[in-house]
């Protein structure tokens, strides 16, 4: 069944435990998403990013996705993550998407604010939940993750929350997004800091790449959105490979395919605590 982020977001508010956005690149990820999902009867936000366009075509991904929802019998969000242009942003909301992301962390704070302001209010007369950025999760290949200049303010939340009208707001705290060169460090005191005052659930990007007790530590002081896609595509790609070794032709591969990246959701679904919420 096809839900808003708010929606999902206000249940794992009141529960305290993360939902899992899982991106996908291919069928065979949505596959493995949506049944691993489904298994554990999980709450799903399922999204593709506008990044990704070239690879797989959002008039073909935004097909799978919605037949995915309508089909689901576990609560899902179908959105947009990293938005940065207008007009793909709307047109994600007019095909049927229950929530968008808005990146425009990159830009002045004023800007990000105007912007994001400006979208919301549009996603808001849809229906549409909004997420949007605050400090800039970078990538983990050029050691962002790291920068405390590019990390949140905590004086800055409500300000941004208040002016913005977001649904659920990324926060920088040490993540960064594709594979990491370092061990990534979050910063726990300034996420305690700002989860104490946010008016808004509290999004984590990056999240491949960390261990276990990272995520447990996350989500127990506040974050209730995990956004995974680095681990799903790593998954897959390792049982492609494995099973062009064994001699397997590629129908033998797509299976293994669906089966890796269900074993990725599932364990994230389990270590989130969303498991058995749906």
């Amino acid at each position: 069944m096809l839900v808003t982020l708010k929606e999902i977001l206000a249940d794992a508010q009141k529960g305290k435990y993360a939902v899992g956005h899982f991106n996908m690149l291919n069928l065979e990820m949505a596959r493995g998403i949506i049944e691993a999902a489904e298994e554990e009867r999980s709450p799903l936000i399922l999204g593709t990013a506008e990044v990704h366009f070239p690879l797989i075509p959002f008039e073909y991904s935004s097909l799978i996705m919605n037949k995915i929802a309508r089909d689901a019998t576990v609560p899902v969000c179908l959105i947009l993550d990293h938005g940065t242009d207008y007009a793909r942003i709307v047109n994600a909301m007019r095909v049927g998407f229950s929530a968008v992301m808005f990146d425009g962390s990159a830009l002045p704070y004023m800007e990000n604010v105007e912007q994001t302001a400006q979208l919301a209010k549009v996603a808001h007369a849809l229906g549409v939940s909004i997420e949007a950025e605050l400090g800039h999760v970078g990538l983990g290949a050029n050691g962002d993750g790291q920068d405390a200049a590019l990390y949140s303010r905590v004086d800055q939340i409500n300000d941004f929350i208040d002016r913005t009208g977001v649904d659920a707001l990324a926060i920088a705290i040490g993540t960064a997004h594709g594979a990491y060169k370092a061990k990534p460090k979050l910063d726990i005191e300034r996420l305690d800091a700002i989860y104490t005052i946010a008016k808004t659930p509290l999004v984590l990007h990056g999240g491949s790449g960390l261990t276990d007790d990272d995520f447990r530590t996350a989500v127990k002081h506040g974050i209730r959105k995990v956004n995974i896609c680095t681990d799903m595509c790593q998954a897959e790609q390792l049982a492609q490979m494995t099973s062009y070794i064994q001699g397997n032709n590629f129908e033998e591969t797509i299976p293994q395919s669906v089966a890796a990246v269900k074993r990725v959701v599932a364990d994230k679904m389990r270590l989130f605590g969303s498991s058995g919420r749906a």
